[in-house]
């Protein structure tokens, strides 16, 4: 059996004498008194995170006492049970006090990290980590998460754009709501500030998967569909693709198979997703009179928009792309793929839809505050009323 480390008394502490070299005296728990050679004797913690083994100091004693160590000890544990390294945390927050640590965003930031990164990609979870320590870390780490406001977060997020880096800025505002939705889900905050900000940054210009995001730019493009005066096949796909936002690949390859006329969806099976997963699109009335307008035409074989060279294969990728320009919009105007642009910046900051629902719409990988996987049913009907 392995020998019983004994907790160590005031009096071992305080009569611990120098020797030739340091020496630790155990207090259990990873917790030890070094004894240097000129007489200093300074508490440690000895830790393992992600690992890796860790050492973590406390101060020197007398002025930390035996008392003051072993309550440091248990803050850290109940840091690491959290997932957070308390030597960042120390790192960050020299002078601060546990439980503002434990409140500050740094700390709130890196925990969501450290909980969700798993089910990222290691390129995801390296780039979101890159991007909270240049661009908010420095000036929102410090501050406790519940206080923070929606002017703070929009004076950082403009940093961020005036580099030119658009995209990025709204990618980080969308990164910090799921920051504070986590801080809200763990007690540590009231509501989501990056909310108020729908709007504040201007829209962002995709380049080859261009589309317009001004609503006001939307409606010249859906009269000029409805107008096109090609293929009744391919007509019936560009008036679907603006409702329903999913992947050119996955409109075109749709099967009469995955049509669910009863409860009006098409589920997507996994095989046919870029996440693997399997997918639900909610349909509404119109893509219901579009595809009971189409199933006469092509509803007896395999797929929704065959190609015209073969029915045994679905339509072409240049297909709706070709279309566009048919219609005398230029590939920096409009791509296929850009409706799921179109769709994400206007339910976000003109319609003011939670993120969550947007993305899991997007079919993106979603996971909802305690780090459960939202399955292909979730918020359905929120996702049927957004369509």
């Amino acid at each position: 059996m392995p020998k019983r480390i004994l907790p160590l008394t005031d009096m071992q502490v305080q009569k611990a004498k120098p020797a030739d070299k340091e020496y630790k005296l155990s207090d259990g728990g990873g917790l030890f008194l070094l004894v240097t050679p000129s007489g200093g004797k300074l508490w440690n913690l000895k830790y393992r995170f992600n690992g890796k083994e860790k050492r973590l100091s406390f101060g020197s004693y007398p002025t930390v006492s035996l008392l003051d160590a072993r309550q440091r000890r248990g803050d850290a544990k109940r840091l690491l049970s959290n997932g957070v390294d308390p030597g960042e945390v120390k790192k960050a927050q020299k002078v601060a006090t546990v439980a503002e640590i434990q409140n500050a965003f740094e700390v709130v930031a890196r925990e969501w990290h450290g909980k969700f990164k798993h089910t990222w990609s290691d390129v995801h979870a390296t780039t979101l980590m890159e991007r909270l320590e240049r661009d908010v870390l420095p000036y929102l780490g410090a501050k406790e998460i519940g206080e923070i406001k929606a002017p703070e977060l929009l004076a950082m997020l403009r940093r961020v754009e005036y580099r030119g880096a658009l995209d990025t800025a709204h990618r980080i505002r969308f990164m910090c709501s799921q920051i504070f939705r986590y801080a809200v889900a763990t007690g540590r905050a009231e509501r989501d500030p990056a909310a108020d900000l729908r709007g504040a940054l201007p829209p962002v210009k995709f380049g080859h998967r261009a589309a317009p995001t001004d609503p006001k730019d939307v409606a010249p493009l859906l009269r000029a569909i409805d107008s096109f005066k090609g293929s009744f096949v391919t007509l019936c796909a560009l008036r679907l693709a603006p409702m329903l936002f999913v992947r050119p690949g996955e409109l075109r390859a749709a099967e009469w198979s995955e049509i669910d006329f009863e409860n009006s969806q098409w589920n997507i099976p996994a095989a046919r997703m870029k996440m693997n997963e399997p997918h639900i699109v909610p349909l509404p009335l119109q893509a219901i009179a579009i595809l009971k307008e189409l199933q006469p035409l092509t509803g007896a074989g395999r797929y929704l928009f065959p190609s015209t060279r073969s029915p045994q294969r679905c339509m072409s990728d240049n297909t709706l792309n070709a279309a566009f320009r048919r219609m005398g919009f230029e590939k920096e105007e409009i791509t296929a793929h850009g409706f799921r642009a179109m769709a994400r910046t206007i339910l976000d900051e003109v319609l003011q839809e939670r993120p969550d629902f947007i993305e899991h719409q997007l079919a993106h990988a979603v996971k909802d505050p305690n780090g459960r996987a939202y399955n292909r049913t979730s918020h359905l009907a929120e996702r049927k009323r957004m369509t």
